[in-house]
């Protein structure tokens, strides 16, 4: 026999439903006993929760029926304080995965109705594809998967007065700080139903048609004094449609200053080498020189050209940028008119005076760089005196080619702002090559905080270089997959003989069994900040286990994340509560894996 409800029970759904329908009483709610009023809100759904708040009576409300001062000061702040918690509680319960380290000050109501509208937008791009709908954009349906987060089932059947689109976003807009949109939603009126927004963040998705950059341009104009970060990806426009967009954003009364990252990724902008930069995009690096701090041109299938013309219009116009980020396109040869460049096409008063003073952070990865690029970009970087982030990952430069900056490294570390951290990873070095790098390397006059190269086939035989880099300051070292095996490790290890400065290292990738396990026990006894290490792949086998159990009784309340995945070791049934007890309020993070095949040497 079911349960009989409680008259209170009673009093509450009815409420509940009297808020939901806004019949114009909400208000008097607040006249409620803290004991019954504290107990609504955790009963009330979204919907309910917003109805409710907005219909909060202000403190100077001259209302006969709010002079009992019941929401004198004290109360009213606890309500507000009440409403935060229950925000935070339904943000929780819709979206589990939530950083515990959220912000003191988060606004959980703003970040709940922004990340629902998203959700509807979603959800109406795939209506939209599936469908074929050629409706009014607003007109699209909800669909009652979402509407129950906001609402209850009962009440999503009686009413359906906020079923389409356009009610959340007239309702919610002004919520949204950060949006997706995709090419459906760039039409004609997406700037009167988002006209509510206060945009920061926008990021366009598979734009491609005039029709969908025109409907995109409006919103831009509506959000010009808010909207920070503007991202394409997956987009397809020809030159004029990029210059469309950029001309919104700075010839339409747009303040420069406030856009601050651009980026287009994977996506194309170019139609042919006899324009190989939209003007308007050129404008706008111009007019934006002040404000703009990142610029992302990434796998573009930009050229040389482009690439040659973004860097000098940037030096041209002196940019304030902080992040130049040109990775996965094939710009070689981009930057040889700073070593063969006559006066006229380098201006000779340019190079004394204008530099980019505030690049930090150069991203050049899988761009089909040789050594001669090696070369160039020697000459190029006397105009970024403050780099602190050279990425050249991916790009065949070769022993010959890194050898070439060898130089820059050295001088680099007499500047005040010395480079910090080096990526490159999978670069063809040799493992004589990459010993001699981490000789110059360790002899820096201020030594590299992080170094990446991994996936370069460096064999065995550079343990004992690896060992003594250690030595050198590095406080992140990634060097995954190099072939280092076991005798590489033993020999790494003999190199240890006094504490080291290195936080995160990533060994993963590298076979070396249990002289891996052996080498992490040394690094973890030495190194006071450890607190991240990879060692996936490594075939670790369970006999190990006790030399893991060492270093993470070393480590305890030191170590915070600790990956052995895809090793042996996993293979024993209770490896997760043997290494449970090493453990602290959770930490270290202790990835394992499921057990992993043995290879055989018949195996192909």
């Amino acid at each position: 026999m079911p349960e009989v409800p409680s008259l209170i029970t009673l009093c509450i759904g009815a409420i509940r439903d009297a808020i939901l329908d806004e019949n114009g009483n909400i208000p008097y709610v607040y006249q409620l006993p803290s004991e019954l009023f504290d107990q609504i809100l955790p009963n009330l759904p979204p919907l309910g929760l917003q109805n409710l708040q907005d219909a909060m009576p202000s403190g100077s409300s001259s209302d006969s029926w709010f002079t009992d001062n019941c929401l004198r000061p004290s109360r009213k702040r606890k309500r507000y304080d009440n409403f935060d918690i229950t925000w935070r509680a339904r943000y929780k319960s819709r979206w589990p995965i939530v950083k515990e380290d959220a912000a003191a000050d988060t606004d959980w109501q703003q970040i709940y109705w922004e990340k629902h509208l998203q959700n509807c937008l979603d959800a109406t791009a795939e209506t939209i594809s599936i469908t074929l709908f050629d409706g009014s954009l607003g007109d699209v349906e909800i669909p009652d998967a979402l509407l129950k987060y906001i609402s209850y089932e009962g009440h999503i059947r009686r009413s359906r007065s906020y079923s389409n689109l356009a009610y959340h976003c007239e309702r919610f807009g002004l919520y949204a700080r950060r949006l997706r949109l995709q090419s459906a939603h760039c039409v004609a009126d997406i700037g009167h139903l988002l006209r509510n927004t206060q945009l920061e963040y926008l990021e366009i998705q598979w734009l491609k048609s005039k029709e969908q950059v025109e409907g995109l341009c409006k919103l831009l104009e509506q959000n010009k004094e808010t909207l920070a970060s503007l991202e394409f990806v997956h987009c397809k426009l020809p030159a004029t449609l990029v210059t469309a967009i950029c001309e919104s954003l700075h010839v339409k009364g747009f303040e420069t200053n406030v856009i601050r990252s651009f980026s287009i990724k994977r996506s194309s902008f170019l139609d042919c080498s006899d324009f190989p930069l939209p003007l308007g995009l050129e404008s706008l690096l111009i007019a934006t020189s002040s404000g703009l701090t990142s610029l992302i041109l990434s796998d573009n299938h930009m050229w040389w050209k482009t690439a040659k013309l973004v860097f000098d219009t940037l030096l041209e116009a002196e940019s304030c940028l902080q992040v130049l980020d040109l990775s996965e396109n094939n710009i070689a040869g981009w930057l040889s008119h700073f070593k063969w460049g006559s006066p006229s096409c380098i201006n000779t008063d340019r190079q004394i005076t204008k530099s980019l003073k505030s690049l930090r952070v150069l991203n050049l990865r899988c761009n089909n760089l040789q050594k001669e690029d090696a070369d160039c970009l020697k000459y190029a970087m006397v105009y970024m005196p403050n780099l602190e982030v050279l990425n050249l990952s991916e790009n065949p430069l070769q022993d010959e080619g890194i050898r070439i900056l060898f130089p820059y490294f050295v001088e680099k570390s007499k500047c005040d702002t010395p480079l910090a951290e080096l990526h490159l990873e999978n670069c063809e070095l040799s493992c004589q090559g990459a010993s001699q790098l981490l000789e110059i390397l360790a002899a820096l006059n201020v030594p590299l905080k992080s170094l990446f190269i991994g996936d370069n086939h460096l064999t065995s035989k550079f343990g004992p270089s690896l060992g003594r880099f250690l030595r050198s300051g590095i406080q992140i070292l990634d060097v995954k997959g190099i072939g280092l095996g076991l005798a590489g490790f033993s020999d790494a290890q003999k190199e240890i003989s006094q504490d080291l400065s290195i936080v995160r290292i990533n060994i993963s990738g590298n076979a070396g069994g249990v002289r891996s396990a052996e080498f992490l026990s040394k690094v973890i006894s030495q190194a006071p900040k450890l607190i991240s290490v990879d060692a996936s792949s490594n075939w670790i086998p369970v006999e190990s286990l006790p030399a893991i159990c060492a270093l993470l009784k070393a480590g305890k309340g030191q170590l915070e994340h600790f990956n052995v995945r895809q090793n042996p070791l996993c293979n024993k049934p209770d490896i997760a509560s043997v290494v449970a007890e090493f453990q602290v309020n959770g930490k270290p993070n202790i990835l394992l894996s499921s057990p992993v095949a043995t290879l055989y040497d018949n195996d192909p």
